[in-house]
Formats: C-alpha cells, sequence, structure tokens
C-alpha cells in the first residue's frame, strides 16, 4: 500500500472513529459520572449544611431555599447528607472494582496464555465464585466481621473477581490466535513477555467496559448493604441507610425517599450507560457497521 492510499484510508477511518467516539450513551453517561465525581469531591470542602447534625426544631422540613431537598426526621439537611453519600458510593465502588481488576485480570490471561487443564481448572474456580452473589457474600463477611465499609468494600470485589476473569480469558484466548502472538511464540519469547506486551494492551479495552460496568453494580450493592445494615454504619450518611431511615415516613414523607433512591438510580444509569458507551468506542467491529 502507497503512502497516498494510507493517508486516504487514515482519511477515511479518522471521521468514523470520531462519529463512534461521539455517541450518545458515552456523552450522557460521562456526565453523570462527572457530576457524581464533582459532587463527591465538593462535599469534601463544602455541604449546605453538616450532614450529621440533628436538629429537631428544623424536622420534617419541605424542600426551601435553606433546606433544598428538605431535612429528616431529626431535622438533618437531606441534600447536604445525598453529596456525602456519593463519597461512600465511589470510594466503594474505586476500592471493589480494583480488588476484582486486580485479581480478576491476571486469573483470566493465565487461564487464556496456560494449558487446557490449567484454564478449565481456573474456570471452574471461577464458576464456585460465581455462586456466591456479591450482597449474600458481603452478608456473610458482615456476619463473621462486623458491617463497615472496608467489608463491604472486599466482598463486593471478591465477588466480582468472575466476571473480570472469564471476559479476560474469552479475550485472551482470541488474542493468542493472531499471528503476532504466534510469531513471538516460534521466536521463543518468554510467555510472561507475550502477556504483558501483547495480551493486555489487547484487552485493555474489555477491561476498561467491564470496570464501568462493575461501578454501577458495585454502587447498587453498597447501597443493598447498607439498607439491610451492613453497609458502612452511622453517622456516615449513606444512600442506603437513607432509604432505610425513610421507610417509616414513607406516606408522610415520600420525598426521604425519592431523593436517595433517585441518586441510586442516576448513578447506576450512568455507569452502564458510560459503559455501554465505551463499548461502542472501544470494539472495532462496531465500526464496520456504520
Amino acid at each position: 500500500m502507497t503512502v497516498h492510499s494510507v493517508e486516504l484510508a487514515d482519511t477515511a477511518v479518522g471521521p468514523a472513529r470520531r462519529a463512534r467516539g461521539w455517541n450518545a450513551s458515552l456523552v450522557v453517561g460521562g456526565l453523570i459520572v462527572g457530576l457524581l465525581i464533582v459532587m463527591a469531591l465538593l462535599s469534601f470542602v463544602w455541604t449546605p449544611h453538616d450532614p450529621t447534625l440533628v436538629n429537631a426544631a428544623a424536622r420534617l422540613q419541605q424542600p426551601s431555599a435553606e433546606y433544598w431537598f428538605g431535612t429528616d426526621k431529626f431535622g438533618r439537611d437531606v441534600f447536604s447528607q445525598i453529596m456525602v453519600g456519593s463519597q461512600t458510593a465511589l470510594f466503594v465502588g474505586i476500592v471493589a472494582v480494583g480488588v476484582a481488576a486486580l485479581v480478576g485480570v491476571p486469573l483470566g490471561i493465565v487461564g487464556g496464555m496456560g494449558s487446557r487443564w490449567v484454564g478449565e481448572t481456573l474456570m471452574r474456580f471461577n464458576d464456585l465464585l460465581l455462586a456466591f452473589p456479591a450482597l449474600l457474600l458481603a452478608i456473610m463477611f458482615a456476619a463473621v466481621y462486623g458491617g463497615s465499609t472496608l467489608v463491604a468494600m472486599v466482598a463486593i470485589g471478591i465477588a466480582s473477581i468472575p466476571n473480570f476473569a472469564r471476559l479476560v480469558r474469552s479475550g485472551t484466548l482470541q488474542v493468542m490466535r493472531t499471528e503476532y502472538v504466534l510469531a513471538a511464540r516460534a521466536a521463543g519469547r518468554h510467555p510472561f513477555g507475550i502477556g504483558l506486551r501483547h495480551v493486555l494492551p489487547n484487552v485493555s479495552g474489555l477491561v476498561i467496559v467491564q470496570m464501568s460496568v462493575g461501578f454501577a453494580i458495585a454502587v447498587l450493592a453498597e447501597a443493598a448493604l447498607s439498607f439491610l445494615g451492613f453497609g458502612t454504619p452511622p453517622p456516615t450518611p449513606t444512600w442506603g441507610r437513607m432509604l432505610q431511615a425513610s421507610q417509616e415516613l414513607l406516606w408522610e414523607a415520600p420525598r426521604l425517599a425519592v431523593f436517595p433512591g433517585v441518586a441510586i438510580a442516576v448513578a447506576v444509569l450512568g455507569f452502564n450507560m458510560l459503559g455501554d458507551g465505551l463499548r461502542d468506542y472501544l470494539d472495532p467491529k462496531l465500526e464496520d457497521r456504520r
């Protein structure tokens, strides 16, 4: 192929890549996640009111200029609690996804590059771990070690390892059939070098997408654990515990359930849309369909 033809090919593919990169899911998901991160960072330095301050004189106030989302049964500002609750959701997501990726990605690569019995053995252990949902595993951990943010993070991370391992192994098996990997093996390159130089970069797109989806799962799991009383202990505000506390006032003040419920739904939606957008952007096969 001549230099002129290469330039023409790049010119033709460039706009398609740019169009594929600016898909609606990626933009909307990125905006939602970005706003969530900004709110969490802002809550470290500023909130309208102290989210843990009990003010009996201001209990069950309706939304107003002073209390944007109103107050709960203890007079605490709901909007301030929503802001601080985003810290816990993001922190649990970061650590849980980090644990799952750090363990699951190497396992998936080893399972895909190793012999057949090595891969099958790892996947059977993987299936055994997959039989325990994140919520159930977290409850078991909390029963043994007590409910806390650390227990929630570790349990959610361990439960998410099989998702990373299965996905990365599938991608590794595809990469191992490529010509450049076969050439590297024929040249006697060490398997560790092949995995680090050829396999890991080619499965990184899959890992990034799975991390975004894993974030959504972690946010939802943390909220469920807090709702059940196995997550972050009080007085630290969390969206799940706000939902749990609103049950007794569901008819009198439904907004106490609506605001944290919407926060959870929007956060999960944002991470899921971001994952879908990243998948469309990083999957080269989708370029041919346009």
